[in-house]
């Protein structure tokens, strides 16, 4: 099963985060370049005192413990959120406001 996970992330060419159980680390916001029978290949980007090093590790499948992907992310700040007109009313989001006590 690991395999065609595998296999489709590598397809797809999403950004991943990798386990490796045997050097117990994770690889952060890699991408699988290259998938050939048990070897994965993974570039990534590491920064350390202001210096970027790209790197690319080739790692037997069975080494892998976990693979984890963003599926989405939102921005913390007040941002006005794009909302689709054929979008139904059940489904939009709507701000939230303090309540406030006015009399």
């Amino acid at each position: 099963m690991l395999h065609r996970k595998i296999y489709q992330l590598y397809q797809d060419g999403r950004e991943v985060c990798i386990f490796l159980r045997d050097q117990q680390r994770w690889i952060e916001n890699g991408r699988i370049v290259d998938f050939e029978g048990d070897l994965v290949t993974i570039r990534y980007e590491t920064e350390e005192d202001d210096e970027i090093s790209s790197w690319e590790e080739m790692v037997r499948l069975e080494s892998i413990g976990a693979v984890t992907q963003k599926l989405a992310s939102v921005p913390k700040i007040n941002t006005e959120l794009s909302v689709a007109e054929e979008c139904p009313e059940a489904e939009q989001i709507h701000p939230r406001f303090p309540e406030t006590n006015q009399e």
